[in-house]
């Protein structure tokens, strides 16, 4: 499998309006930071990891015109508020796309977004919404979930399968539940929200991010959903062995 991290940023992204650095290099490129998104792919499966409102950017820089699925890890405007976007994979696919959520993010979305799930006047459909369930198979990968405590709602922690390698995606949560200690234990790669030093309400702080890593016993650890405070250069330099910065643009094998 193949990794791409779209976007490595917290829900205001780096720098925030307003030119807003905080203490992050502002001549080091990965230090800029769009909203949190990933692709997953095979080499004949690709699937899309949240809309966010800088998806359309993220994709051109990809060189990505289509998709084979979208996940909604949950319904945060910083997680799906690009959902508009998919209108182009839409044509390029000639069909909407395939779209997957928990029940709650199933539910919201479509409310919201009314007419890319249902069209509307000469306008189809744009993307389509099932339920995402534990051991689905979207192409040739396998997909675990679990629901992830993040405040007063919940995330889709993601594990995906494929030719014996195993990726975790992590983001948006606060709390390590057995069920997502089970779902990210022996993981060739996590990709882990790891949103400050400082702790906070709904997202880990670092240190809870690398105990957690230590304790599933990942093979490597790639840092995402990082806000101002997190300079790359000067957590390259701190972090410990297996566990890196992510940035926009990172390819990842597995």
């Amino acid at each position: 499998m193949r990794v791409r991290i779209l976007g490595s940023g917290t829900s205001s992204g780096v720098p925030r309006i307003g030119n807003d650095w905080g203490s992050c290099d502002p001549a080091e490129p990965r230090n800029r930071r769009a909203r949190a998104s990933i692709l997953i792919e095979s080499a004949t499966t690709r699937i899309l990891v949240d809309t966010s409102p800088d998806m359309r950017e993220q994709l051109l820089a990809a060189d990505v015109a289509d998709v084979d699925a979208v996940i909604w890890t949950h319904d945060h405007a910083d997680h799906s508020h690009g959902i508009d976007d998919l209108r182009q994979l839409m044509h390029a696919r000639g069909e909407p796309v395939r779209g997957f959520a928990r029940q709650a993010t199933m539910r919201s979305l479509p409310e919201r977004f009314r007419y890319v799930f249902e069209g509307g006047g000469p306008y189809r459909a744009i993307a389509t919404m099932d339920l995402l369930v534990d051991g689905m198979t979207i192409g040739d990968i396998r997909i675990g979930t679990v629901d992830q405590p993040h405040g007063g709602i919940t995330s889709a922690g993601l594990r995906f399968e494929h030719d014996g390698k195993s990726v975790g995606y992590a983001t948006d949560f606060n709390e390590f539940t057995p069920g997502m200690e089970q779902l990210y234990t022996g993981l060739d790669l996590w990709v882990a929200d790891a949103l400050r030093h400082e702790p906070h309400p709904t997202h880990p702080h670092l240190a809870q991010t690398l105990a957690w890593g230590r304790k599933c016993g990942a093979r490597r650890t790639v840092l995402v959903h990082m806000d101002n405070t997190m300079d790359y250069r000067t957590l390259l330099a701190e972090l410990p062995q297996g566990v890196e910065p992510g940035y926009d643009g990172m390819e990842l094998q597995v």
